[in-house]
């Protein structure tokens, strides 16, 4: 498989190991996100073991990691009967040769022994900063890694030298992945989302609609159980936790309507939406206006494009697409698509703001994200508190040029935004998939810009020198 990106992470990691004395990294990320395809790239040049744990017998595995480190180190495996003796080993060898040690899915070790990082914190004070070596410690499980490594209570608290949370693809990082032209790029965006490995899957030489059924509604394609195999991976009982995605996936979005869609009681409802951030599989969003913490005007939306369409036209109509897959294509999920593409290209234009911001095509603002107070909306609102500014503006994924009407409506709605001084400067924006009827440029003052796909693909581009 390719491997697509990951600059910014090789650089950090190749950074902390080239540094003088030991490094302790540690990496985490939800499941699919391409972690240990990352790790696999940074140990690729570089003296290295790699030992991916399972969920087995403790005693299983640390069997299994003594004997990759005798391999490695071409000795006869020796009987070590505790964790404390394994790390020992591992001390002793590092001592004569510098390594990268990479210990991948370590939340399995901690589920069957809850000491091990203990036994680690002795390994990284007492032998691995005498050497040169990097310990790199992985883990799928957020909450593990963020509990039993990075937490406050964690033997192995403060002691990292260099920490990733390796996230899914932007749409500019995915777009060197994805070989179709700016709108079907958009559109595939929208069905795989960010992840590395649904990216892949799709062969580019075929049109979306053969990839979507070949790959996703395909009783025997990876990705068509694939929620649902992420789901009971993370949680034992995952039935309340689809109702709730697929409720949320198809447009119910405050713990109210949530609530009202699947049945389950505010207090229960509460605790689920909890686990499932916690798991990274839904975000809670409020209006870029207000504070995070205290707003009761919270939204929830699905966290993965693929997670989002899947509980949208999969999970609903399984049975259908079990009889005739390409019929529910063809009824269902094209004639809707244009809507669940929507979400995206606002998501695409405010990451073409946020460059755009480092570029100096736009000004600089502070705070990019959605608004909303009551019945009125805006896709995209930008703060500069500092300079009294806001930033409006609104993305249209239509087959028809925008007009004079989206101005006016972006207009009224402006003076609903209740922020910054009563002089305030308002910049506005619109990005439009179709471009803008004629004229509409030459009728609007300079506080204005009108971006169309073809600007808005220049903006997700890399820079030439």
């Amino acid at each position: 498989m390719t491997f697509y990106n990951r600059v910014d992470e090789l650089d950090a990691l190749a950074s902390a190991f080239e540094s003088p004395g030991s490094d302790f990294a540690v990496v985490y990320g939800r499941r699919r996100v391409g972690k240990t395809a990352l790790l696999k790239e940074f140990c690729a040049d570089r003296p290295h073991i790699y030992f991916l744990a399972a969920q087995e017998a403790e005693h299983r595995q640390r069997e299994k990691f003594v004997e990759k480190l005798a391999a490695y180190f071409d000795e006869r495996v020796p009987r070590i009967d505790d964790w404390d003796e394994a790390f020992a080993y591992l001390g002793e060898k590092l001592h004569a040769e510098d390594l990268v040690v990479v210990i991948d899915e370590f939340p399995y070790l901690v589920e069957e022994n809850g000491s091990v990082p203990s036994y680690l914190q002795g390994f990284v004070d007492e032998q691995l900063q005498e050497t040169e070596s990097m310990l790199v410690l992985c883990g799928s499980s957020v909450s593990t890694m963020e509990s039993e490594v990075l937490g406050h209570e964690s033997p192995l608290y403060g002691r990292r030298t260099a920490q990733l949370d390796v996230q899914p693809f932007s749409f500019k990082q995915a777009r060197e992945a994805i070989g179709y032209d700016t709108t079907d790029a958009i559109r595939s965006y929208a069905i795989t989302g960010g992840t590395p490995l649904y990216l892949t899957l799709f062969d580019y030489e075929s049109s979306l609609s053969e990839n979507v059924q070949s790959q996703i509604l395909s009783p025997t394609a990876v990705l068509y159980n694939e929620p649902e195999f992420l789901l009971r991976t993370e949680l034992r009982t995952p039935a309340r936790y689809m109702s709730i995605l697929e409720a949320v996936a198809l447009g119910h979005t405050t713990p109210n309507e949530i609530s009202g869609a699947t049945g389950i009681d505010s207090g229960p409802l509460s605790k689920y939406l909890q686990t499932l951030r916690r798991l990274r599989l839904i975000d809670r969003e409020v209006p870029v206006t207000a504070s995070g913490k205290k707003s009761k005007r919270s939204r929830y939306h699905v966290a993965d494009e693929f997670l989002r369409f899947w509980f949208r036209y999969v999970e609903p109509n399984r049975s259908s697409i079990e009889e005739a897959p390409e019929v529910v294509y063809d009824g269902t999920i094209a004639p809707d698509l244009p809507t669940h593409v929507a979400t995206t290209f606002e998501d695409v234009c405010q990451e073409a703001v946020w460059e755009g911001i480092r570029r100096g095509t736009f000004d600089p603002y502070s705070a990019v994200g959605r608004w909303w107070y009551g019945e009125d909306e805006i896709d995209i609102v930008g703060l500069a508190p500092d300079d009294d500014r806001l930033l409006l503006a609104e993305c249209k994924w239509t087959s028809e040029p925008v007009g004079e009407a989206l101005v006016e409506s972006l207009r009224a709605k402006a003076a609903n935004v209740r922020w910054g001084l009563g002089d305030r400067e308002e910049r506005f924006a619109l990005f439009s998939k179709s471009g803008f009827v004629d004229g509409l440029e030459d009728d609007l003052s300079e506080k204005w810009s009108l971006l169309d796909l073809t600007e808005i693909d220049k903006l997700l581009s890399p820079e030439r020198d």
